[in-house]
């Protein structure tokens, strides 16, 4: 009986994972289309075909499906990262490291805000209102970004090229720097004073005009010049 039982559980666990797949995918998409405020659970059922109930049955709140969709996002910024060419210097080794997550917060403004969304509260909180096993998988992908980061300040510091005493702690912070500056590309406009004085002017901010000062404030909390090198 325990024999005829494993294979029927395997099926549920596999079919279980695909839909949780479906609905991260469902959910990504509406994400990119929409924004994160205007995706609603009813949206997300509908576009994977199914009944809203059954979402919560694959996640235990809405707060575990969003923390999967960014370890989605986050998985995917990984693989970005990755690959970098061997022959790169330290400072255009960051530069191109930078560019690359950068181009990702453009290509997927919804990957912005998600991490923004997700640290609104403290950690524990957050852990509190999800399970073990949701957590650990957030944990994992936000390690595999944030690694690779840590891994091209690390090269710049044991080669004399870069002031960072810490390199995970430099690696979090300018991450999450960048990741609330990518937030002005995202809205794309500004605010000054009229010069009349009068109703304060809005002004039109391009991404890439934010994406290149992202990277001027890595390479000079690093202690770092811009490279000769041309961007791909």
């Amino acid at each position: 009986m325990a024999t005829a039982r494993a294979p029927l559980t395997s099926r549920r666990a596999s079919a279980r994972r695909e839909r949780e797949r479906e609905i991260v995918a469902a959910t990504r998409l509406l994400f990119d289309e929409r924004g994160l405020q205007d995706a609603q659970m009813e949206d997300i059922a509908r576009a994977v075909g199914i009944n809203k109930a059954l979402i919560y049955r694959c996640f235990a709140s809405k707060e575990e499906l969003y923390v999967l969709t960014l370890s989605s996002y986050l998985s995917d910024l990984a693989e970005r990262l990755d690959g970098l060419p061997a022959a790169l210097d330290p400072v255009a080794r960051l530069e191109q490291g930078w560019l690359r997550y950068t181009d990702f917060c453009i290509e997927h403004p919804a990957f912005v805000d998600c991490g923004l969304s997700l640290m609104r509260q403290p950690a524990e909180e957050l852990r509190e209102s999800i399970s073990e096993s949701v957590w650990l998988r957030l944990g994992v992908g936000m390690a595999s970004c944030l690694g690779r980061l840590s891994q091209i300040l690390a090269l710049g510091a044991r080669e004399g090229v870069f002031d960072v005493p810490d390199t995970d702690f430099a690696a979090n912070y300018l991450y999450t720097q960048t990741l609330g500056t990518m937030q002005l590309a995202r809205v794309g406009v500004g605010v000054r004073p009229s010069a009349a004085g009068g109703v304060p002017e809005m002004f039109a901010i391009d991404a890439r005009r934010v994406q290149e000062a992202c990277i001027a404030d890595v390479l000079a909390a690093v202690g770092a010049r811009p490279s000769r090198m041309p961007q791909p």
